[in-house]
Formats: C-alpha cells, structure tokens, sequence
C-alpha cells in the first residue's frame, strides 16, 4: 500500500477523532510519524485547499473541500441511491441495525449502514471489512454463494478460533449451516461472534457483484422477529437484486 495515501487518510481521520485544531507536533504524537511526514502532508492538503492554518503557528483543521467533494460522491452513488430508501423502511419495520455489505472474493465492506434510536443497538462503521466469517450472517452469505467445490475448499482451510460459546467451531456443522442457510435463502447468527448479538443477513447480485444484507440487534430484541426479519430481508434483496439485471 502507499505509504503517503495512508498517512494522507490517517490525517483526515485524527481530525474526525480529535475533533480540534493540531499542531505538526501534536500530529506527529498523534501518529506516530516524523514532523517532517506531518508537515509534507499537511503543506500539500493545505495547498489544495483541504486544510486551513486556524492562524500563525495556532495548528490546522480541515475545511468543508472534502465534505462538498463527498456529498457530491454519495449523492451518485448509483446503488446507494437505490438501497437507502429500502433499507431505511428495512430498519422501520424491524426495529434495528440495517447494513449493506459488498464482497469482493472472499472479504467484504460495508457500504451503508442505518441504525435505529434505540440506546442499545448493534453499530459498524462504513468502510470497515466483515471479519469472522464463519460467525457472522453476513461472512457465512458470502461463503454461501461460493461454489460448492470452493466453499467446501474454504471451509477445509479455514481457522476457527472460539469467539462465544455458540460459535460453530466444528467444521463439518459449519459447511451444514451453511449449506441449510443457502436453501433457505438466509443467514443467521446467534451470537456466535459476539456475546447477545444476533443478526441476519441474505444477498442479491447488482453488477454481478455480491451484496449482503444484514440486521443486526440484541438477543433480547431479535429472538421473537427472527422469521419475520429474514422473511423482510429476503424480500429487499429481490427488489435489489431484480432491478439489476
């Protein structure tokens, strides 16, 4: 990976974590990199327009440039256009944490995620990768659209450390699932990767491209709408998936 799109990236992130001006000095303690890196970076950020200079040696923070250019993005973004709507009445109807996931092999990262107001929800971060796999709903949607010769391959090589008490960590009752989860036409996870959390998770082709869908909420909410739930998410991913092709 490039070293200065990185350090370019973990800039703009410091700033949202820190949420004030810095210094060259505080960015360097920050992260962890000479001042002359901070500098560099900051000098051609600043050039461009994306940071200002708060005054004479008083620190930097961002402008509104990349906010504006990012809008502009999202707002044509041809499948999140499509999907928000869908997964906002997804999150009305059943109450809780609605994510939208895109694979490429087998990783995925999320695209759009809606949570509902409750105190108590389930929360990923847009742009983080589904980890877990063989845990999670949404990893064992992606497995389950492999080919049977490659799913069975995977499975065969995969490592399958002990998350909770109900993680499947017996190969042969993972391939099971999964193979159950894919007639069905949906995913579960009864907090085999974290404790009280229970989601639910189907795909749909866009591009020729797998997406997934997932709910995810507490154990004590989820349990009684489990079926109600897939039933829901099945149902968005055909209207996505349908207008694909």
């Amino acid at each position: 990976m490039s070293k200065i799109v990185e350090r370019t990236l973990d800039v703009f992130e410091m700033f949202a974590t820190e949420k004030r001006r810095l210094s060259l000095t505080d960015m360097k303690r920050l992260l962890g990199i000479p001042i002359s890196s901070c500098y560099d970076v900051i000098h051609t950020l600043e050039a461009r327009g994306y940071v200002y200079a708060t005054a004479p040696r008083a620190g930097y923070y961002p402008t509104r440039r990349l906010y504006n250019i990012c809008e502009v993005i999202v707002a044509h973004d041809s499948l999140l256009q499509r999907a928000a709507p869908l997964l906002e009445k997804l999150k009305d109807e059943i109450g809780e944490t609605v994510t939208l996931a895109k694979a490429t092999g087998t990783r995925a990262i999320y695209l759009l995620v809606v949570e509902p107001e409750h105190p108590i929800r389930y929360s990923v971060t847009v742009g983080s990768e589904i980890h877990s796999l063989y845990a999670t709903s949404a990893g064992k949607a992606l497995l389950g659209t492999l080919p049977e010769d490659a799913l069975e391959e995977c499975i065969r090589l995969a490592k399958l450390p002990q998350l909770t008490h109900k993680t499947l960590t017996a190969k042969n009752k993972l391939l099971a699932d999964i193979r159950l989860s894919r007639k069905r036409g949906w995913y579960l996870n009864r907090e085999e990767s974290i404790e009280g959390v229970t989601t639910v998770s189907s795909v749909f082709l866009w591009n020729n491209a797998v997406h997934i869908v997932t709910a995810a909420g507490p154990v004590a909410r989820m349990e009684e709408k489990i079926q109600r739930a897939a039933l829901q998410i099945v149902q968005t991913c055909k209207e996505l998936g349908d207008a694909s092709n």
